[in-house]
C-alpha cells in the first residue's frame, strides 16, 4: 500500500474516534479545519505560485 493510502485510512480513522467521542459541532470543526486550511493556503498564492506548483505537480516531483 501507498503511504497516500495509509494516510487516508488514517485520517478517516481519526475522524471516526472523533465522531464516536467528540459532540457533532466539535467533530464537524475539526473536519473543516483538516479541509479548510490547505484550500486557504492554495487560494493564498498568487497566480505565478499556482503555475509553479503546476509544473511540479506535472513533473510529479510533488507527493511522493
Amino acid at each position: 500500500m501507498s503511504n497516500r493510502a495509509w494516510w487516508i485510512i488514517g485520517g478517516v480513522g481519526a475522524a471516526f474516534v472523533a465522531w464516536l467521542l467528540l459532540p457533532w459541532w466539535a467533530t464537524l470543526l475539526i473536519v473543516l479545519a483538516v479541509v479548510g486550511a490547505p484550500v486557504a493556503g492554495y487560494l493564498m498564492l498568487d497566480p505565478s505560485q499556482r503555475r509553479r506548483l503546476a509544473r511540479i505537480r506535472e513533473r510529479r516531483q510533488l507527493g511522493r
